[in-house]
Parts: structure tokens; sequence; C-alpha cells
């Protein structure tokens, strides 16, 4: 028995519990949050005060990391979260480099799990398609044979 097959596994479960404390530690605070200054606090401070941009980041996180947790629609969770893991990275990069080595963490976990399920993305990731057009097959009749 290969242990190198559970790792995809471990992977989501991970990344599933990363995204759900943290996002659920918005709505319901259970862990301490490290204080910030200067541009930082500026940044976070800008996304609360817009009133929904820090919520529904929060609550896409839950349900992403709900759906990872479940093993429910994992390639849909992964592309809802890539944004945000893109995100959170840059954060981290540009203006708080004391956290760079979570975010790194879930970027590598982000990046695995994707990969992990890149047939799931193969037709998004298609240069050219056409939309698929439903067949429909329309029989026109002429009046006299119609009866009332």
């Amino acid at each position: 028995m290969s242990v190198v097959r559970y790792v995809p596994v471990a992977a989501r479960l991970l990344l599933g519990t990363i995204f759900f404390v943290f996002g659920l530690n918005f709505f319901v605070p259970f862990l301490p949050q490290p204080p910030l200054e200067g541009a930082p606090m500026a940044f976070i401070g800008a996304l609360f005060a817009s009133g929904y941009v820090f919520p529904i980041v929060k609550a896409t996180e839950v349900v992403a990391g709900l759906m990872l947790l479940g093993n429910r629609f994992v390639p849909l969770a992964l592309a809802l979260l890539a944004p945000l893991v893109v995100a959170i990275v840059g954060f981290h990069v540009v203006l708080a480099p004391s956290g760079l080595g979570l975010a790194l963490a879930v970027l590598v976990l982000e990046l695995f799990s994707a990969w992990s399920y890149r047939e799931a993305y193969a037709s998004m990731l298609k240069a050219r398609v056409s939309p698929a057009v439903p067949r429909v097959s329309l029989r026109l009749t002429s009046r006299a044979s119609v009866r009332t």
C-alpha cells in the first residue's frame, strides 16, 4: 500500500481546514488577531470600510473550505480560492512579510491540489472552444395538417 496516493487527500484536507478555520474566525472570532500597523492596517481597514468585500471573501473561504473538507466540487473550490491565494501571497510579500511562510505553504497546497485535479481544468485551458449548441429539432407543419 503506497502512502503517496494519500498526499492529494492530505493536501486537500489541510487546505480546506486552513480556509474554513480562518474564514470562520471572521464571523465567530476565536483566534487572536496579530496587531497590524502602517500599510497592512490601512489595507485591511479599507477592506473592512467597504462594508462588503471582507464578508464576501471570508464567506467564500468558509464555503470553499467546506467543499474541500467534504470532497464535493473540489475543482470549483480550488478555482474560487485561487485569486484569494494570490492576494494573500501578494499581501505578505508587499505589506506583511512576517506571515509569508504560511502564505507560501497555502500557495504550494493550492498549486499541488490544482495539479492533482488537472483533468477537471483541461477544457478551461483550451485556446479555442465552441459553445455547446443544444440539438433542437424544429418540425414545420402546415396549418392544413394540424387538427383542431
